[in-house]
This record gives structure tokens, sequence and C-alpha cells, in this order.
């Protein structure tokens, strides 16, 4: 009987050492990391993945940061990134160059950025903190989802100057077409050139009667004023040339 006894009472000891021990370890030896569950980037971007942590400790020279990748779709988990004293980027791979360390251990940070983002970079990084005597504590997993670019359309300033010389010329040139077409506005003082001018041996009524006699102007038609004329119109319009006509034959001396 007191065999039994003193048997529970060792296992009771023993638990309760056991019991004591796993509430003093999980309170010394816990570090929380936290970082976001998902970023959303578009590809040629530079992206900062975020990761801080907090320890019962100070953060000394012994602590450190593993950065790790695991492609989407896929099941194998890659080192990225190290930090130990010292930051040790990756020196070969798809992210080699590509790794830039924005961690600062004294203020609980443990961030790192990816530059030139693409599309084979999507995927979950997780995020490990390792500060003794805490070395407890679950990564911060982050998925990253990068996007292709929106191609947008920008006016420089050489298209803008092109646009201004251009557009200008382009109407110039409508005109002349049009111009050459139909032209509706003939050259003004061609008639009056025409009239004006005589022969140095032609003999005209001014030198034999001694005055010049009245010259009557007649307006030329022109094809948009054809076009636009009316048959009534166009009756009044030949009646003076048709009565000019027959006072040239009347004077004829033929």
């Amino acid at each position: 009987m007191d065999f039994r006894e003193a048997g529970k009472t060792s296992l009771n000891h023993v638990l309760f050492e056991c019991f004591v021990l796993t509430i003093v370890l999980s309170s010394v030896s816990s570090i929380k990391v936290n970082g976001p569950s998902e970023i959303n980037a578009v590809r040629g971007d530079d992206i900062t993945l975020p990761c801080s942590f907090s320890s019962s400790s100070a953060a000394t020279s012994r602590m450190s940061v593993d950065w790790s990748f695991t492609a989407q779709g896929g099941s194998t988990r890659q080192s990225l990134f190290h930090f130990s004293a010292q930051a040790f980027p990756p020196s070969h791979g798809p992210f080699k160059g590509r790794i830039n360390w924005l961690g600062s251990p004294s203020r609980g940070e443990a961030s790192i950025q990816l530059l030139n983002a693409s599309l084979a970079d999507n995927g979950t990084y997780t995020c490990s903190v390792k500060n003794p005597p805490d070395t407890h504590g679950g990564p911060a997993q982050i998925r990253l989802t990068v996007t292709p670019k929106k191609v947008t359309i920008r006016l420089s300033e050489v298209m803008v100057l092109l646009l201004f010389i251009l557009l200008p010329s382009a109407v110039i040139t409508l005109l002349l077409l049009c111009r050459m077409v139909c032209p509706c506005c003939p050259p003004r003082g061609t008639s009056a050139k025409g009239q004006g001018y005589h022969s140095s041996i032609e003999v005209t009524e001014r030198d034999v009667y001694g005055y010049k006699p009245p010259v009557q102007k007649h307006k030329t038609a022109t094809c948009c004023e054809i076009i636009f004329t009316d048959s009534d119109d166009e009756d009044d319009y030949h009646l003076p040339h048709a009565h000019q006509k027959g006072n040239d034959m009347e004077e004829s001396p033929c």
C-alpha cells in the first residue's frame, strides 16, 4: 500500500515538473514572425516582400533569417536568401542579382526586395527567423501574384511635333487638290491683263479716234456657279452675252 502511494506521488511530481518546463520553454523560446498573406504586382515592378518578427530576446549576431520560394503549382522549396550577421543573396539561378536585403534586426525587420518581377516569380515565399534562445515559431508565408503589364499609349514630344507638322500639311494638300479639280475662284487680274495688253504694231481705236472706248467687264462663270445656278438664272446670265455679240456684229464694217 505504501509502495503504491509512493509511486503516485513520484508520478505526480514528474508530471508537475514537465508542465512547468513546458510553460517556461514556451514563454522563452517562442518567436513570432509576421507578413502579408498575399501580394499582387505587375510584371517589371520592384516588389517588397515584408517580414517582421518579435522576440523575447534582443537580436544578436546569432540571429538568422531564411527566405525560401515554392513555385506556383510546385512542391519543391528552394533556398532564396539567407542572413546571418550579413546578407547572402543567391549566387545562381533565376533570382541571381534580383534580391536586395531591406531588413534591420534591431527593429525586428527581415524584409527583402525582388527586382524586375516576372511571371515565373509567381508562387509562395516563406520567411523564417531564429533568434536564439528564441528558435521556435511558425514562419510567415506570402503568396505573390504577378500579372502582365497593361499596354498604354503615350504621346511623346516627337509624336506631338509630327502631328502639328503633318496635320496642316495634309489640310493644305487637300485644299490644293480641290482647287485643281474645281477651280471655283479664278486668279485675280487675269482678264484685266488680257484686256489691257496690245501688240506694239496693233492700231487701236484710241489711236484713230483719240479716245478709249468703254470696256465692258464680263463675269466669267466658274464651275461652282454653273452647278448652283438654276435655269432662270442661266437665261439672265446668257442674255447680256448674246446682246453684246449682236452689237459687235453691227459695228463691224464687214
